[in-house]
């Protein structure tokens, strides 16, 4: 690029539009006294992947120059291109920002509101007006909320780690931020199970261990049990593919698929996935918009056989893939989303704009506060033998937030049981939530599929036959 003579120039005053300023060409422009010729964002991406792989390919790492002169000469050359690379990534990270804001809108960080209460994963926070500025005293309802908020573990794009399966993909960016906001609820699932909810990330102790543990299992490589390149492997059939963008269900059940492949690998006491994980679907599996359907005896016999008999309740993860609505999310359910943040068991909803996922961990009123897997980091390398290793590329102190009612339809649930009581009161909350939900439940609760055993699905649909078959009412259902 670079020896045709082009030069990348970033226009500030048009952020929507990228230019290429080529000396070559006629003058045009007065004040650069250059053509100005718009390419598109994937053909920026383009070039700064031309680029990387010429340097890749034509300046290696290692110099074999016999005299120290040459290797000064090699090392400072090497040096310039690095650095001109590594500009290069800096920017494409910042347009890809700005593309970013383009689907999900403008960032909207801080906190909504001053007075209305925050829902946390499953953790209420009342902020009073007094302490709603920014500079909250240490002790705080505010200081707690965001000491809990930058404690929650964020993934995010990377770069450089090892080619995914037979791909040459080193990055996902641009493609893997729904695989990334899976990996945010999964992290966090065995955060709480590992660590307890009340778990705060503390800057000035050395990390735990079983903290440092949980990081590794989510490590670009194929070393590492969750990473996206063993995620993709167990999510071939599914749809997954390096370079390739796929949806909240197709996750869900991938993340199902490499739990179990984890657990056959070794026995219950060291296994990676130290929970089991089921999906809850329709009658349909939730392709062709079944209603979900919580079945206890499913529950429990996804428990079973994960522990294989030894105990009769193992931990489970619960994954709730729903389709809301056609182009956005029906109003008719943004209340009961809000609801599930108010469950102990709570982690939160995989969800965004189409194309741009995100990791919703909170609610205020009707906006999301998430998490965003759309900032492109660096890898590195975290275990337990490093407990000074820097994490805080897994951490984020930014609250940013959305309007519910602005989300893609298509979104998935997640909750973490971590025993057989707090299942039972995980059952309980879901009944009522679909007693109150109008005609319009996210999910239903049944004890099992025999027919003889009325559910909620059931009384549910009862209930809103009797009321069609009288006067004329709003229609309680939407074909999808």
């Amino acid at each position: 690029l670079f020896a045709a003579g082009g030069l990348i120039s970033f226009i500030p005053s048009q952020p929507d539009r990228f230019d290429l300023v080529s000396s070559g060409d006629p003058p045009l422009d007065s004040a650069t006294n250059s053509k100005l010729v718009p390419i598109s964002f994937l053909e920026l991406c383009i070039c700064f992947r031309v680029m990387k792989a010429m340097c890749d390919r034509f300046l290696p790492s290692k110099c074999s120059s016999s005299s120290t002169a040459d290797e000064k000469r090699d090392r400072s050359t090497l040096n310039g291109w690095t650095v001109i690379v590594n500009t290069a990534s800096s920017m494409a990270s910042g347009a890809i920002r700005r593309f970013q804001d383009r689907v999900l809108g403008p960032s909207r960080t801080g906190i909504p509101s001053t007075t209305s209460e925050i829902w946390l994963l499953g953790v209420c926070y009342k902020i009073s007006e007094a302490e709603s500025s920014e500079e909250a005293d240490a002790g705080s309802v505010l200081d707690a909320f965001r000491q809990d908020f930058s404690s929650l573990i964020l993934i995010t794009y990377r770069r450089g780690f090892e080619p995914i399966g037979e791909t040459t993909y080193t990055s996902d960016v641009g493609w893997g931020c729904m695989l990334r906001s899976g990996q945010m609820l999964f992290a966090q699932a065995l955060l709480f199970q590992r660590l307890g909810r009340s778990w705060r990330k503390k800057e000035s102790e050395p990390s735990e261990e079983e903290y440092l543990e949980i990081l590794e299992l989510f490590g670009d490589s194929g070393a590492s049990a969750f990473s996206i390149h063993n995620l993709i492997l167990a999510g071939e059939s599914y749809g997954l593919a390096a370079g390739s963008w796929v949806g909240p269900y197709a996750v869900c059940r991938s993340w199902e698929s490499l739990a179990r492949k984890k657990r056959e690998e070794t026995d219950v006491e060291h296994c990676s996935c130290s929970m089991a994980v089921h999906i809850i679907s329709g009658s349909e599996d939730g392709e062709r918009g079944g209603a979900p359907i919580l079945c206890i005896e499913d529950v429990t016999k996804t428990c079973l056989e994960y522990s294989e008999g030894e105990t009769e309740w193992a931990s489970v993860l619960l994954l709730v893939p729903l389709v809301l609505g056609l182009d956005k999310v029906n109003p008719r359910y943004i209340p009961s989303l809000i609801a599930t943040f108010t469950f102990p068991q709570s982690l939160g909803i995989l969800g965004g704009k189409p194309g741009a996922s995100t990791y919703i961990v909170g609610v205020q009123e009707d906006k999301g506060f998430y998490l965003d897997p759309h900032d492109v980091q660096q890898v590195v390398t975290v275990n337990k033998e490093t407990k000074d290793a820097d994490t805080s590329s897994y951490h984020c102190n930014t609250l940013r937030y959305v309007p519910l009612e602005s989300l893609d339809p298509s979104l998935a649930l997640g909750f973490y049981c971590r025993d057989k009581d707090d299942f039972d009161d995980f059952c309980i909350r879901a009944r009522k939530l679909a007693g109150d939900a109008n005609g319009a439940p996210l999910f239903t609760v049944t004890q099992s599929h025999r027919g003889g055993e009325r559910g909620i699905a059931e009384t549910s649909s009862v209930a809103s036959s009797t009321e069609i078959s009288g006067e004329e009412h709003e229609d309680d259902w939407q074909l999808l």
